[in-house]
């Protein structure tokens, strides 16, 4: 067990279990984009180091680019997507695959992918570390890469933070 700030937290998902993911997942986008470079978007902060590990797994041509986005305040959603960094890439006509730490209601993919489609990016893939199923609140909302799908709980470590502290735990724990 770990206190980060005023909370407790138990080891929920071992950094060798993370790592064992992030390379099977770079394993499966190695494949199905060989011969076709994608421009990798990753969303911070929180997916900073799921992105970070993702592409030193790759083998094939890849750009990388990076928003800024927030929705969380202390525990849970605050149902709002906050703009905090804009993409300043082009990206119209590019092949995108978002990077992103964790999908639980849904609304930030589905704020990524207005923004996206205002871009001019004709496609659009969405791999993520963790998903809470029992959270999504935004159908039509396609992940095509799934790291973890866990219950709706509050987690945090490997770039997840609370308040801003937990980001740089090599796991992931849940809140006790």
């Amino acid at each position: 067990m770990i206190q980060i700030l005023d909370r407790n937290f138990v080891p929920y998902i071992s950094a060798s279990e993370i790592q064992q993911r992030v390379k099977e997942i770079a394993g499966k986008i190695n494949e199905e984009f060989a011969g076709d470079p994608p421009v990798l978007l990753g969303v911070l902060n929180g997916a900073f180091m799921f992105f970070s590990d993702l592409v030193k797994h790759l083998t094939i041509p890849c750009e990388v680019a990076f928003i800024r986005i927030s929705s969380y305040q202390g525990l849970q959603s605050s149902g709002k997507v906050i703009p905090k960094m804009e993409v300043t890439d082009d990206l119209k006509g590019k092949r995108v695959i978002v990077v992103e730490d964790i999908v639980d209601t849904g609304r930030s993919m589905e704020y990524l992918l207005q923004v996206l489609a205002g871009m001019g990016v004709p496609s659009v893939s969405i791999v993520t570390l963790l998903q809470k199923p029992d959270a999504l609140e935004v159908e039509g909302i396609s992940l095509d890469y799934v790291g973890f799908s866990i219950q709706n709980q509050f987690v945090l470590g490997y770039g997840l933070d609370y308040n801003g502290f937990g980001r740089n735990l090599p796991e992931i724990y849940v809140l006790k």
